[in-house]
């Protein structure tokens, strides 16, 4: 067996087994919930906010764990912001940042473009690692109109997460349903395993697993080093699963996605997730910004404490 067959596997183990590789300050402790709810600020990204507002709302929601945009950061810091205010902000209002969302082209096939991409990331990662935040979003952006062959873009991960690891951030292989690249569960599993990198993960969302028509049963073949955070949300009925588009997204609970079976899956596999409320629906856009953060967080809270464990396990309990 060669080098990257053994990286391979060992990476496998990480994914499909156990929780090799996994942080001991991430392992759930005994009675604890398997999941923290977040925000995803594009939940309330219509609205127009700065990000020290957001911060504001979702503390007052009671969220423990957030998801912020770069743009809306660097909209902060390019106005006058700093960021280690910022870092305090999130810290005396108890919320982590579990993940980040950003668009750098790491896995496209023209290297000028994937030069610049990673250039693109690394000034991310540099303003993240300042924040405290331990993760950063990594979609196919720039290569979803076409596939890319999944070994180029394994070993392409295998860079960016090398990336990372300079600034203690883990890069995660985002699922976009509608993208002929990494627009399912198998192939972003594909690509976390056989980029051999210990701290290769996947970041799914419940919409994108429908959308790119993958099957929900697949999160029961991955061990709990695999996710780390979870999109929550929901989506309507309807005939062609092709014709949704992220506006169509709801409350989860809302919409009719096995969302119960997901978290049960989750929680019995002895996962600890960040579920991250990211919803794009325009008439959520156009209520109180408070208002919907506040009712995001009680649909998943509720969905959470339905769930056969043990009370002391539930959130916030």
């Amino acid at each position: 067996m060669n080098r990257r067959a053994l990286l391979g596997a060992a990476a496998g183990a990480t994914l499909l087994g156990g929780r090799v590789g996994w942080a001991a300050a991430d392992r759930p402790t005994p009675g604890a919930s398997p999941f923290i709810l977040g925000l995803n600020t594009s939940t309330i990204r219509g609205q127009k906010l700065g990000i020290v507002e957001i911060v504001e709302i979702a503390a007052k929601a009671g969220y423990q764990g957030m998801e912020p945009w770069l743009d809306e950061i660097r909209r902060y810091k390019d106005g006058g912001g700093s960021l280690e205010d910022l870092a305090k902000r999130f810290r005396d209002a108890g919320i982590s940042i579990e993940s980040a969302i950003d668009f750098f082209e790491w896995s496209v096939d023209d290297p000028e473009r994937r030069r610049k991409g990673l250039e693109n990331a690394r000034r991310s990662l540099e303003i993240l690692q300042k924040l405290g935040a331990k993760r950063v979003a990594a979609p196919a952006s720039g290569a979803t109109d076409k596939p890319v062959e999944l070994p180029r873009l394994a070993e392409r991960y295998r860079t960016l997460l090398e990336l990372g690891d300079e600034f203690g951030i883990v890069p995660e292989v985002e699922v976009w349903g509608p993208s002929k690249t990494l627009g399912n569960l198998a192939e972003a599993a594909y690509v976390a395993i056989a980029s051999g990198h210990p701290r290769a993960c996947i970041l799914p969302d419940v919409y994108h697993l429908h959308r790119g028509g993958s099957e929900f049963e697949g999160l029961k073949l991955l061990g709990p080093a695999s996710i780390s955070v979870l999109h929550m949300n929901d989506y309507p009925d309807v005939p062609d699963r092709t014709k949704l588009t992220d506006a169509d997204r709801v409350y989860p609970g809302d919409g009719v996605a096995p969302i119960k079976s997901i978290l049960e899956t989750l929680a019995s596999g002895g996962f600890r997730v960040m579920l991250s409320l990211e919803l794009f629906n325009r008439k959520y856009w156009a209520e109180d910004p408070a208002a919907v953060a506040a009712t995001g967080l009680q649909k998943m809270k509720a969905l959470v404490d339905a769930l056969p464990v043990p009370a002391s396990a539930r959130v916030g309990s």
